[in-house]
């Protein structure tokens, strides 16, 4: 099967989630500055998700620039990390209706955690239907991110409990992790251009 299909509709439902996420951001009743003061943990968040749906958007570009043709098991995968981004506007409206709250924030990691895991069954699927010796898999041979990022969620969640603070800013810090570019893959592919 073709890829074109599942990237297309991948990159449509990422961007309904950040339409989803956008409408929670009500104006306020009042015209003036002050006014927004009482918005900023609510706008906060939604920045904070919409960056993370970026940086999943952006990575999942990256990675099917290495396949050319997807199994069965790539779109069930596929639809496996879609389900769990697709939970990031409901955690973020969430997170917004109470705030420095434990279990908001928890639920929050949690859904971190499970879409990180999910881009690594995908990952492994793709793997799996291009062979050991695959662009994909020589690229993300040493992924330290990818590796961090799920023991930083996991970390988050029961801190959450202690302090949301110390949770959210966990999730700031994984999220910042991935703002600095991946190259692995465009190398990879530039490499194999080259030979």
């Amino acid at each position: 099967m073709i890829k074109n299909r599942l990237e297309a509709f991948s990159d449509g439902v990422l961007a309904i989630i950040i339409t989803i996420m956008v409408l929670e951001l009500k104006a306020p009743h009042d015209a003036g500055f002050p006014a927004l003061k009482a918005l900023l943990p609510i706008f906060l968040s939604y920045v904070l998700s919409f960056i993370y749906v970026g940086i999943y958007w952006n990575n999942h570009h990256h990675l099917f620039q290495t396949v050319h043709s997807v199994s069965a098991s790539i779109l069930w995968a596929n639809l496996h990390l879609l389900f769990w981004l697709s939970l990031f506007p409901f955690t973020t409206a969430w997170i917004n209706e109470n705030h420095a709250v434990p279990a908001p924030a928890a639920v929050y990691g949690f859904v971190l955690l499970m879409a990180a895991i999910a881009y690594y069954i995908l990952q492994c699927a793709i793997i799996a239907h291009q062979g050991p010796d695959s662009l994909l898999a020589s690229a993300v041979a040493r992924d330290w991110k990818g590796k961090l990022s799920p023991v930083i969620y996991l970390s988050a969640i029961p801190l959450a409990y202690v302090s949301p603070w110390i949770a959210n800013g966990l999730y700031t810090f994984a999220a910042l992790l991935w703002l600095v570019p991946d190259r692995r893959i465009e190398r990879a592919l530039a490499k194999r251009e080259s030979e």
